[in-house]
């Protein structure tokens, strides 16, 4: 059992990683290394705190130094698997979530990141089963239904996305990246205004976040109805099968080939005249960051 000292300095990294302060838990999380050199808790958490910091790296090798000492490490292989994920190393990702979900099958978020994986790769149906598997886990969390929302979203399930955003927004209403697949699935569902007002309430809560900013943006040049009037055809082939639309594509494009290329310009042009009345309606009559 580890002494009462160290037991309360644990105890106050943990209170520091809730508050966002990484580098004063760091500090704190070295000095209970210097007590304990060959505790694999206490480098699991050093890689832990990197990570949330964005030192993948740094993470990778501290997570390495807890897994040889203890190779079934929970939070170090919590770890592994997050910084494969975040730096898009998919081989690895693979490998890496293999055996932690051996070690710990009940670790929900496993389920939730690899649907994510599924979800960019477009597998929409197998991303679904995944998150179904980590609602089973935690079925009262926000996150993981505002990401089903989404599924069921890209899947064309418009009234199931819909009741599953309500349930979102049940259990937790202030916590940006649930509002961010929000946003995402009212996008897919053209609820574009929707969109718009769960990005907002994003930034609001995170703005030092630059994906949240950039995801605001975008919504409000969504919103706008000029913009609009040429995502309609996008929001028709969303409808379709891959064969359909490329066969649709063919078709127009022998028959209506001026009318396409007249389209493709003044879809250009829409899309650079909205993002300019974002940018002035946002940062006004300045470069962003001047």
């Amino acid at each position: 059992m580890k002494q009462h000292s160290v037991q309360a300095a644990y105890s106050a990294v943990h209170q520091l990683i809730e508050w966002k302060r990484y580098k004063e838990a760091l500090a704190e999380a070295e000095q209970i290394l210097r007590q304990e050199p060959e505790d694999p808790d206490v480098y699991a958490l050093i890689a832990r705190i990197y990570f949330l910091m964005d030192e993948y790296q740094k993470a990778l090798h501290w997570a390495g130094e807890a897994l040889a000492r203890e190779p079934e490490h929970e939070l170090a292989w919590y770890v592994r698997v997050g910084v494969y994920y975040e730096t898009e190393n998919e081989h690895a990702f693979k490998e890496a979530l293999q055996e932690a979900l051996r070690i710990d099958p009940y670790e929900a978020h496993y389920y939730f990141l690899q649907a994510n994986m599924l979800n960019k790769k477009g597998k929409f149906k197998e991303a679904k089963e995944q998150l179904l598997q980590a609602l089973e886990l935690r079925p009262e969390s926000p996150l993981y239904l505002a990401t089903l929302s989404y599924s069921e979203a890209l899947l064309g399930n418009v009234e199931e996305s819909r009741q599953l955003d309500r349930q979102a927004i049940k259990y937790d209403a202030e916590e940006p990246y649930v509002l961010l697949y929000l946003a995402w699935a009212a996008r897919h569902r053209s609820d574009y205004d929707l969109q718009e007002t769960y990005m907002r309430n994003a930034v609001r809560l995170n703005p030092e976040d630059k994906q949240i900013q950039d995801e605001y943006l975008e919504a409000i040049q969504h919103s706008h109805k000029l913009y609009r009037v040429f995502l309609w055809p996008a929001k028709l082939i969303r409808k379709l099968k891959p064969w359909q639309v490329f066969l649709s594509w063919i078709v127009a494009w022998l028959l209506f080939k001026p009318l396409i290329l007249l389209f493709i310009v003044l879809y250009i042009f829409a899309h650079w005249v909205t993002k300019g009345i974002v940018h002035v309606r946002v940062f006004g009559w300045r470069r962003r960051g001047s």
